[in-house]
Order: structure tokens, then sequence, then C-alpha cells
């Protein structure tokens, strides 16, 4: 028989000491780093646009989708129940609910669409805090704002595309892709082995396999193959027989994303760009993406930075909560100082920039940014 009194039993399931989740706050108000690159670069005119949407990637509705669509990945769906093949993707909603939001935020769209001064900072900024949200549909948002810019390489395919490329409405807009690399080069696209076999007025048909394909869902997309000039750049759509899905990819990251392999069987494209020209066609869409590729890690650093700092807030050891401690405070002083470069410097005249270097101004640390 115990002889514990009920008044001093441990309540061995009270959680204490844990901090609450990270929700419902203003992520771009607790970044005033971004508020000033904006204001500096000339985005200030956005800054109220910004700042709603760091309310949005930070509630809990957001974080709810983004958690669920990790949970549930794509499915490839290759025939339908009829034995027709249909080469279609299985998102889950919560991942449709983020990507409708990138595109009716014009993350994908907003200086094409608004072409004024500061409006690719601006969309930098939206961008920045997408990507604290969740990566997974930061990516198509990517390709498609890199499209517009590629696709002007040839005044008549522009012309088809563009309205569609840049629409804000998810259910009508087109989405862009761009599938590259293959097996045996990698990285090397000289080395791709797709063939492209000219049926005139400018058009091929192309026959390969693709290593990696992102977001295989799009309506128009850039490839390359070699044609008889050597390795040349072509835009050609899906859904098309000649375009087949091979399999997902297995990731460690970015899971609710789908990434593919996939097959061209004389799959119907346009020439882009000069024949033969296809890698220096093809930079004009690199150069934008990789751009992002820097914005997106940029936003996953402010997130860990986020969450490292209300962690140590809300838990306590030895005394003390755990940002008070030297220790910490210097661990999270250096995670906020390696995600918010300093202020760029401007030269002391516009010929040269100063010879001798001069010791970086950092904002320290502090913990009262969070809520």
């Amino acid at each position: 028989m115990s002889t514990t009194s009920p008044s001093k039993r441990i309540a061995t399931h009270e959680v204490v000491n844990q901090p609450p989740p990270l929700v419902d706050h203003n992520a771009f108000d607790a970044d005033p780093a971004l508020a000033e690159a904006l204001v500096r670069e000339g985005g200030e005119w956005g800054l109220d646009r910004v700042r709603d949407f760091g309310a949005v990637v930070a509630s809990t509705e957001a974080l709810e989708h983004a958690k669920r669509a990790q949970r549930n990945i794509p499915v490839l769906k290759t025939h339908d129940r009829y034995g027709n093949r249909i080469d279609a993707i299985d998102y889950d909603p919560s991942m449709h609910w983020m990507l409708r939001l990138g595109v009716e935020r014009e993350l994908n769209s907003l200086p094409w669409r608004e072409p004024r001064a500061g409006a690719h900072v601006v969309r930098a900024g939206l961008f920045h805090l997408f990507n604290q949200l969740d990566t997974g549909p930061c990516c198509p948002m990517s390709i498609n704002y890199a499209a517009v810019p590629t696709m002007r390489q040839d005044a008549a395919l522009a012309d088809q595309w563009e309205r569609r490329l840049t629409l804000p409405d998810y259910d009508s807009f087109a989405q862009a892709g761009m599938v590259m690399t293959e097996k045996q080069g990698g990285s090397d696209l000289r080395a791709n082995s797709t063939i492209a076999e000219p049926i005139g007025d400018g058009w091929f048909e192309l026959t390969g396999h693709k290593w990696f394909c992102t977001h295989p869902v799009f309506d128009v997309f850039f490839t390359l193959a070699q044609s008889e000039a050597g390795i040349s750049c072509f835009v050609a759509q899906r859904p098309h027989p000649g375009f087949r899905i091979q399999r997902l990819k297995d990731k460690l990251g970015g899971r609710c994303l789908a990434s593919s392999e996939v097959e061209y069987d004389h799959l119907p494209a346009q020439l882009l760009g000069e024949e033969g020209r296809g890698t220096a066609v093809m930079v004009e869409q690199l150069i934008w993406t990789r751009l992002d590729t820097l914005l997106g890690v940029t936003g996953m650093m402010r997130r860990v930075v986020a969450e490292a700092t209300w962690h140590a807030r809300h838990r306590s050891a030895f005394g003390a909560p755990l940002a008070e401690q030297p220790a910490m405070v210097n661990v999270l002083a250096d995670l906020a100082l390696e995600s918010e470069p300093p202020p760029r410097r401007q030269p002391r005249c516009a010929s040269h920039a100063p010879s001798t270097p001069r010791t970086l101004r950092r904002r320290p640390f502090a913990a009262s940014r969070w809520p």
C-alpha cells in the first residue's frame, strides 16, 4: 500500500520548462535588417506588402499546412484505373495551399507585372520570408520567376506565354519548369545525350532520359538536347504522350515537392535562341534561380535563428533562461551575425572603394526582437 498522499504525488505528464510553439508572430517585424535592406535598395514602397506577408508565413495556419505537406509526400500516378498513361502527381492539399499562396502574392511575377524601381527588391523580401515557411513551394516560384526573362529571348514565344506565366491566379496561370541534368553528366550540361531531331519550322522531336526534373506538373518548360549544331535549348509543353515521368526521387529534404526522373519519346519542342548555343541561352534561367537559391538560404537561416532564440528565451538551466547564460548568448549572437550581413558600405567617391578595409559594424544580438 502506498504511503504517498494524493496531494504530494508527482504529475508525471505535466510539461514544464519547454518553449511554446513559435507561431502567430510577424517574421518581417522580427527582422529589422530586412526592412533596412528594402528601404536602402529602393523597395520602401513595398514595406507594408512584405510586412503583411510576414504575418502570413508565421501564422499557425501556414505552419500547419507546411507540416502536413511534409508528412504527406507527393505520389506518382502513372496510369488511371483503365490503364491509360496519365503521369499525374498527387499533391497533398496543403502543398496546393502553399503554391496558391505564392502565386497569389506574386512571388513568381511581381517585377514583371509591376516593372518599377525596386520591384525585384520587394519580391526578394517576399521570397526570403516564404522560405521561412517552407522551401518546397519556393522552387516552383523561382523557376516561374526566371522563366519570363528566359522566354523573352524569343519575342514570339514570350508573346505566347508571358501573360499566362505572370497571372496571379493559381487556377489559371501557367507553371514553367526546367529539365536539364542527366545521370552521365550532372551539372556538365554539355554531356547531355538527349537527341533533338528537326521536323521543320523551328520544331524538333526530343528523345532521351533526364535525371532530375523538379515539380513535373508544369505547362511549359525549358530543356537541353543535342542537335546537329550542338547542345541547344528548347521549349516544350506537357501534358504530352512523349513526356513520361519515370519515378519520383526519394529525398532527405524538401519532401513535399515532387522531384523526378523523366523520359522524352519524340517529344515536340521549339528551338529557343540560336541552335548550338543552348547552354548560353539557358544561363538566363540559371542566373535568376541561383540568386533565388541564395535568398532561400538566407530565409532558412533566419528561421533557424528565430527558433533557436525563441527556445533559449523559454527554457531555463542553472537558475536562469538559456538566453541569459553567457555561453548561450555567444552561440545565439554568432547565429544572428551569420544570418544578418552588415549594411553595404558606399565608397568615398564613385570612382573607387576605400583602399584600406574597415571593421564591419554589426548589430549586436538582441533576444527581445522575437516575440
